[in-house]
């Protein structure tokens, strides 16, 4: 297990938000991971995040959107929101220098990684990793949301669970086709948008969650080998 070390990233003159980085020994990349809209960076499936992929050899950098630090309901501005991604990757670089950089995060946190993505590149970042990329809200499918993506020109992974109930099968996949070869698709079999699955299926979310960190890590591997 890899020792989780606080920081403070500071966003503007008026923000400041907290971290956690978790570096394992001879980490090969660093993941810097936002969270979701309704839980920060200390929720359990956020910790086993950080601490699987430490055991496969990443090290992470976690973080607070402000919203979350000042413990209110109401997210932050896209513009506010950005802006934190861009302070984030920046402390990544500085606390890691050696490390390769992917970002993204949990649903909210990885759909704000990718919109500043598009707008202007994330210096240093190899690729965007999406863990449940909520392409619209719960019963009403589509895709205006994912518009900015086609300004990403970096590689992408969405990981998605086939039951999410916020990224409708029949939109995503001729989504990240349209995206072309830069977008990679790998579906989680039974699970929802929080990656739990019934259990009923005979699966268990410790299984999904394996399954999940396997690819990621290994895309990321298939990224940061290429060049340019």
């Amino acid at each position: 297990m890899s020792h989780s070390q606080p920081v403070t990233i500071t966003v503007d003159g008026a923000h400041k938000v907290s971290g956690l980085l978790s570096a394992p020994p001879r980490a090969r990349a660093c993941y810097i991971l936002a969270h979701g809209a309704g839980a920060g960076m200390t929720h359990p499936f956020m910790a086993g995040v950080a601490e699987g992929l430490g055991e496969r050899g990443m090290a992470t950098l976690r973080y607070q959107f402000p919203y979350m630090e000042q413990r209110a309901k109401r997210p932050d501005p896209p513009k506010l929101a950005h802006a934190t991604v861009r302070a984030a990757v920046a402390e990544a670089a500085r606390l890691a220098p050696a490390l390769p950089l992917v970002a993204g995060g949990k649903s909210f946190g990885g759909r704000m990684t990718s919109q500043a993505q598009a707008a202007s590149p994330l210096p240093g970042v190899r690729g965007l990793a999406f863990l449940g990329f909520p392409l619209h809200s719960a019963g009403r499918p589509t895709d205006e949301r994912a518009g900015h993506l086609s300004d990403v020109r970096i590689p992408m992974l969405f990981l998605q669970g086939t039951n999410d109930t916020l990224a409708d099968l029949g939109l995503l996949r001729p989504l990240t086709e349209r995206l072309g070869e830069r977008t990679s698709l790998q579906l989680l079999q039974d699970a929802d948008h929080s990656f739990h699955v019934p259990s009923r299926t005979g699966r268990k979310d410790a299984d999904v969650m394996c399954e999940m960190l396997d690819a990621l890590a290994a895309w990321t591997l298939t990224v940061i080998a290429r060049r340019g």
